[in-house]
Formats: C-alpha cells, sequence, structure tokens
C-alpha cells in the first residue's frame, strides 16, 4: 500500500464515521458531506425507502424522531476495494459491518426508561466517488443481516 492509498482508506472511513455520526444525532445537513447530491440510496431491506439524496435525507429527517428518537451505531470490519489494479483511483468499492439499537419511544411507564429495543444488524455497501470536496457515497445499499425486537 502507498501513501496515497492509505490516505484515501483513512478518508473512506471517515465518510462512514459522519454517516453514522449524522444519523444518530440528527445533524441532518452533516449528509451533505457524506453523499453526493445525486446519490442512491436504497434502505427497502429495513422498511424504508430507496430514493434519490435529497428525497431520502428529507424521509430521514421525518421518520427517524418521530420512530427512534435515540439512535447509537456502531461500525465494524471495514472493507475497502478500489476497481480496476487495486491501488487506488477515484472510485472505490466499500463494505462496512453495522450494528444500530434503536429504543422505541414511550414504552416506559412514568417516564421509566424501560423501552423496547430495535436492532439491526447489516452490512453498508457503499459506492464511493473522489470528488474536488473529498471522498463521498454515490450508492448506499443497506443490506439487513439480522433484525430483533419488532
Amino acid at each position: 500500500m502507498d501513501l496515497q492509498e492509505i490516505s484515501d482508506r483513512l478518508e473512506i472511513e471517515a465518510v462512514l464515521v459522519r454517516y453514522t455520526r449524522a444519523i444518530d444525532t440528527g445533524e441532518w445537513d452533516a449528509l451533505d458531506a457524506v453523499f453526493t447530491p445525486d446519490a442512491e440510496i436504497d434502505y427497502t431491506e429495513s422498511g424504508g425507502i430507496a430514493d434519490t439524496y435529497p428525497a431520502v435525507k428529507a424521509w430521514l429527517a421525518e421518520v427517524l424522531p418521530a420512530f427512534f428518537p435515540r439512535r447509537m451505531h456502531s461500525l465494524a470490519q471495514v472493507e475497502v476495494r478500489f476497481p480496476g489494479d487495486g491501488r487506488g483511483g477515484d472510485e472505490a468499492v466499500v463494505t462496512a459491518y453495522f450494528h444500530n439499537p434503536m429504543p422505541l419511544p414511550g414504552q416506559g411507564e412514568d417516564g421509566a426508561d424501560d423501552t423496547q429495543v430495535v436492532e439491526f444488524g447489516g452490512l453498508y455497501h457503499h459506492t464511493m466517488v473522489r470528488t474536488p470536496d473529498g471522498w463521498r457515497s454515490r450508492r448506499l445499499h443497506e443490506e439487513i443481516v439480522w433484525k430483533r425486537g419488532l
């Protein structure tokens, strides 16, 4: 691995972290530093929508706080593959394991925090591209491997 590939891998992993932090904190505009404006996003396996980034961003801002006001992702086992000779370039295929537990609101009595927790485990499949503003996801497919609590 040369220095450029190491740098690209670190920048791509930072995009993944920005994605999960934006989703977990509800900072929807932070997703602008994750996706290209024309990105395609597919959340259908978890009961969501598949559409372009602007439509999905609006959907996330409306739906997630209403159904899952608290969210906390964990990422693991990030694989970055560069098409072609495998030594960098302007496109990368990225797969990352994720675990995302989310408590449902309003289940506890008298304000007690004994809510039911919904959990998803799966893989994020991104196609990343190098842009003048850094690496961005042009495509995200969320693959659900397991779920609990639904």
